[in-house]
């Protein structure tokens, strides 16, 4: 009965010794680059969703009738700086538009999306948020 090697108790034959090692090294190469390419696409859309939800806050706010755009980029900078960081929230505006005769209050934001995790080169972001202004 001839017996396969590899099966348990034999020996593996001489040129297959330390493959294990080598296909180790190779294939957690592969799996640590996925890990972090998938962690960068979560991160950045994190970011720029927390960035969208903000500005639609701050548009709702500056759309009231009681209020001003500009209140509507102050607190979509108070959102922005609380949720992430007071670096996202420097180029925080808001203006006034008008869309198939209806007026809007837009609140845009320029921010940094981090390209290598939350540390390295930056490239820039822009999101805008959009409320009907109730005071038509």
């Amino acid at each position: 009965m001839a017996v396969c090697p590899g099966r348990r108790g034999e020996a593996a034959p001489p040129r297959e010794r330390g493959s294990a090692v080598a296909d180790f090294a190779m294939v957690s190469g592969l799996v640590a680059l996925l890990f972090v390419a998938v962690f960068q696409v979560g991160l950045a859309l994190h970011i720029r969703n927390t960035l969208i939800a903000c500005a639609a806050e701050g548009a709702r706010l500056g759309a009231r009738a009681d209020a001003q755009p500009e209140e509507g980029a102050a607190r979509a900078r108070d959102l922005i700086s609380a949720s992430l960081s007071p670096r996202f929230a420097q180029a925080v505006t808001a203006s006034v538009v008008e869309a198939d005769g209806v007026e809007l209050v837009a609140v845009s934001v320029a921010a940094p999306l981090p390209v290598l995790g939350p540390l390295g080169p930056d490239g820039r972001l822009r999101v805008v948020g959009r409320a009907f202004r109730e005071s038509q």
